[in-house]
């Protein structure tokens, strides 16, 4: 579940709270109790940080399948080829 900050517009009080997505946002200040509250956008703590994540976290081998298969197919035409022309 994520945590949604809210700030309230009459009193500045600022809380996080832990929400379903589907909930409804709080209005409803606890601090003064008037329904002033807005939801803020915040930084996620998730961040993803470096060159090439995906190609070394999620890419599949199917494509070094597909160009090995393919070398092998050029080296196999060419040695086909080769041992005609003797």
């Amino acid at each position: 579940m994520p945590i949604y900050e809210y700030r309230c517009k009459e009193c500045n009080h600022r809380l996080e709270k832990l929400q379903k997505m589907s909930d409804d946002p709080l209005k409803d200040c606890p601090a003064c109790e008037k329904p002033e509250l807005s939801k803020l956008v915040s930084a996620s703590s998730f961040k993803l940080k470096g060159t090439g994540w995906y190609e070394t976290d999620f890419k599949g081998s199917k494509k070094k399948n597909e160009s090995n298969s393919a070398s092998e197919s050029n080296k196999s035409s060419s040695s086909s080829s080769s041992s005609t022309s003797d």
